[in-house]
Formats: C-alpha cells, structure tokens, sequence
C-alpha cells in the first residue's frame, strides 16, 4: 500500500494556518473562540485525510465498506475518511522482472541454467487488485514454472540455436495465465544459456573434428576434380601430338626464364614429350641463360646512368 503524505500534511498545515490567522482577527479570547479552534483543527485533519494525489502512471483501486468502489488517478481525488480505503497503488509502466530456471533438464537430457527477462505491464488495475493476491509475485512463480516448462519440451540444440522461437512461446505462455490477472506479456527475452563446462568442452572437441572432416572432404573433392582435369587434358594430348610438342616447349621455356638458366631433363622426357635433340635443348638453355644476362647487364648499365 502506498500512501501521499506530503500534499496532505501540506494541506493540514495550510488550513491551521487560516484558522490561526482567523482566530487572530476575531481578537476574543472567549468560548466561542475555542470552538472555532475545534472546528478548524477537525477540518483540517477530514481534509488532509481526505485527498489524496497520484501520479501519471498510477492507478488507486478504492474500496467502499470492504467492497470495490471506484479507480482514481492520475491527478487529486478524495475519499471518504473511515468509510474509504485505499488498499493497491497499481503502476501502469512496462516493468522488468528477471527470471531463471537452475540445473533444468532439457529434452535430451542435458542440465541447464537459463536466464530471461519479461516485460510486463498492467492493463486492468481492478482485475490485478481484486483477482489475485499479489499480482508481482504470481507473475514470477508463472514464468518461472513456464521457464521450466520449455526448457523440458526442447533439445540443447535448438535451444541454443532458436534463442527467438523460445522467447516467443514462453511470452504466449506466459502471457495466458497472467492475462486474468489483468496483465499484459508484452516480451520475454532469453539472455543466457549455460551448460556444463565437460559438456561445453565435448561439444568444442565435435565441432572442431567436424571442421577438420569438411577441410578434408574439400582437399580431396579438390585433388579429383584436378585428376579429371588431367586425365582430360592427357587424351587431347594423345590424340594432337603438336600441342603436346608446344605445351611442352612452353613449359620448359617458362622454366627456364623464371628460375634458372640450365634445366637437367631425362631424355626419355625429350622423346615422350618431343623436345628434338639434346643438342637442340642445350642450345634452348644456353641462349636463355645470355639472353638473361644481357638484360641483366642492359639493366645495370640504365641504374648507373
């Protein structure tokens, strides 16, 4: 229950005050001055008991002789003293409760701990004051046991992937049993899932292994679409023997321009690739080999100049 103290003290003290200075006026100190002192105490105290201020957000359920009388709020409002009373100041914001659900066995029989954060309001101050003892605590106890709920009706791996599907179910549960209440689930959010550290550890260890068979399955898809190619390439060499003879002259002119200037080739190489003679070959490597050092010195000779 909550009480506005602050504006009635403010009004007692207001009311004396007006007496006082009446009585001061009036400037007779006999009976009838006295009753007037009476009279202007007993107004003060019915009116600083009588009004009553509330917030913007706020909603007063009154009750009449123990029966439901009306709702106030926002701004000032009066009540009967005695006969009134004001049993629920209800907060119509959004309002955050945090929840968990500890050591919770999932579908699969995993053990987990999960935290969510709801996010509430009231909707129907009358029903939420009337209904149900204390709305606050009833709206704790209905998502932890609908926390517990889920979580039994769910693999580990959906949980842990599908965090969005869980809050949504758990607001519609959630949201069903506290709707005659007179509360509205506006979200639920799932903020964390913990599962035990050797569990956490297996589950490192299965996904690094299958990291390592994908990294495999690509190497090896990789070395037979080479070896298709190979194969491809070895019967268009097998039925044009000219473009063997030029892939070949091509490939040892490459070699012979990037990395050295004599190349050691068996001569059953020569033959099966018909590279020509071995004179012819030495004569290829040696006129590469000038030609390269004639760039060489030509580049030199630019550098000094």
């Amino acid at each position: 229950m909550r009480r506005n103290n602050s504006f009635a003290a403010l009004i007692f003290i207001v009311i004396l005050g007006l007496g006082g200075v009446l009585a001061f006026a009036m400037n007779r100190a006999n009976i009838e001055n006295v009753w007037l002192g009476v009279i202007i105490f007993f107004i003060a105290i019915v009116v600083s008991v009588a009004i009553r201020v509330a917030n913007e957000w706020e909603r007063v359920v009154i009750l009449r002789l123990g029966k439901f009388g009306s709702l106030k709020g926002p701004g000032i409002f009066f009540i009967i003293p005695v006969i009134d009373t004001i049993p629920y100041w209800i907060d119509t914001r959004v309002i955050t409760a945090s929840f968990k659900a500890e050591k919770t066995l999932t579908k699969d029989t995993v053990p987990v701990d999960v935290d969510a954060v709801l996010f509430w309001k009231v909707v129907d101050p009358k029903k939420a004051a009337l209904d149900v003892a204390d709305y606050q605590s009833a709206i704790s106890w209905a998502s932890q046991t609908a926390l517990r709920d889920v979580i039994g009706k769910t693999l580990l791996s959906d949980m842990l992937e599908g965090r969005d599907k869980i809050s949504n179910e758990l607001r519609k549960i959630i949201d069903e049993r506290t709707e005659p209440w007179g509360v509205n689930v506006i979200s639920v959010e799932v903020k964390d899932v913990l599962i035990p550290q050797a569990l956490e550890n297996a589950m490192s260890m299965q996904a690094q292994a299958e990291r390592e068979r994908q990294a495999r399955v690509i190497l090896g898809d990789s070395e037979r679409q080479v070896a298709e190619k190979f194969e491809e390439a070895a019967r268009t060499y097998t039925n044009n023997p000219v473009a063997l003879h030029l892939r070949a002259m091509n490939m040892l002119y490459e070699g012979l321009k990037e990395n050295a200037t004599l190349v050691i080739v068996p001569s059953t190489a020569v033959e099966t690739m018909q590279l020509g003679g071995i004179a012819g070959l030495t004569a290829l490597t040696m006129g590469l080999g000038q030609e390269r050092v004639n760039k060489e010195k030509e580049s030199s000779t630019a550098e000094e100049k």
